[in-house]
């Protein structure tokens, strides 16, 4: 008796397992018949972080071969002086600072290289045909030649984000005097946004020397001609200094060139 009533409750089980493994819903109405989509991957492009060191590392052996002594990438940094800006490069000579903020304001930003006459023709055109070489060597083709003298820059007034003298402000201020070294800072000015900054670096030089034959000026030289304009000095930096240069020797000597001690100074408009 126990064996059939065993048997009755196996043959029910095994039933009731065929009946449910058989079993069919309409699409839609259990899990189990749902369809599972797969949406599409959308792939993200990150675009990298803009590295001015790294872009500077694609110019010139010569070019960087300045770089310790200069320090490109921290001076731009202390500057604010970043990709899309228009920016001026006075006194460009042959443009080793024009090549540096060429890469810094990228190929939406615009650089504006002055040259004074004189800066042209010095060194039997030493200058001109530098920079005219470094133009068409220009891969950002965002380099533009002003070879006009500094109170005629031809410039729209508040057009420029930042301007940038490097090593030269000593020569207008000992050849001219502190009131031309006056009405160039004025005519940057004017060209400058409000907000806008004008980087000064100079070979720095002490009261007791015959700096305009060493190429030097003092600071405190340079802040008596801002304080005859209408700029501000933002802040300066310590960024160039050098305490092995004691300031007596000319800035062109083989045992100090390319190594003085400078100074750099933040103005803004």
């Amino acid at each position: 008796m126990r064996q059939i009533l065993f048997l009755l409750i196996l043959f029910t089980l095994t039933a009731c397992q065929q009946e449910t493994s058989t079993e069919t819903t309409e699409p839609g109405t259990d899990a189990l018949d749902a369809t599972v989509e797969v949406a599409e991957s959308t792939e993200v492009v990150v675009e990298p972080a803009f590295s001015l060191a790294d872009s500077l590392a694609g110019r010139s052996e010569a070019d960087r071969a300045r770089d310790a002594g200069r320090k490109p990438a921290a001076v731009i940094e202390f500057l604010g002086i970043e990709p899309g800006m228009t920016v001026l490069d006075l006194f460009a000579a042959s443009g080793w600072y024009t090549e540096v903020l060429s890469h810094a304001v990228g190929a939406d930003g615009t650089v504006y290289a002055q040259n004074p006459g004189f800066m042209l023709s010095m060194r039997d055109g030493a200058n001109d045909k530098a920079m005219a070489a470094r133009l068409a060597a220009s891969t950002l083709g965002n380099i533009q030649r002003i070879d006009r003298e500094i109170t005629d820059l031809g410039l729209t007034a508040e057009s420029l984000d930042a301007a940038l003298m490097a090593l030269n402000f000593h020569d207008v201020y000992n050849s001219a005097g502190a009131e031309a070294a006056g009405g160039l800072l004025n005519a940057v000015y004017d060209a400058l946004k409000p907000g806008g900054v004008l980087g000064l670096i100079d070979h720095v030089g002490i009261a007791e020397n015959d700096n305009a034959a060493l190429h030097r000026i003092e600071k405190s030289k340079v802040l008596e001609v801002v304080q005859l304009t209408s700029f501000s000095v933002e802040s300066e930096s310590t960024l160039l200094s050098n305490l092995a240069d004691d300031h007596s020797s000319g800035v062109f000597g083989p045992d100090i060139r390319g190594q003085t001690d400078r100074f750099l100074l933040r103005l803004k408009k």
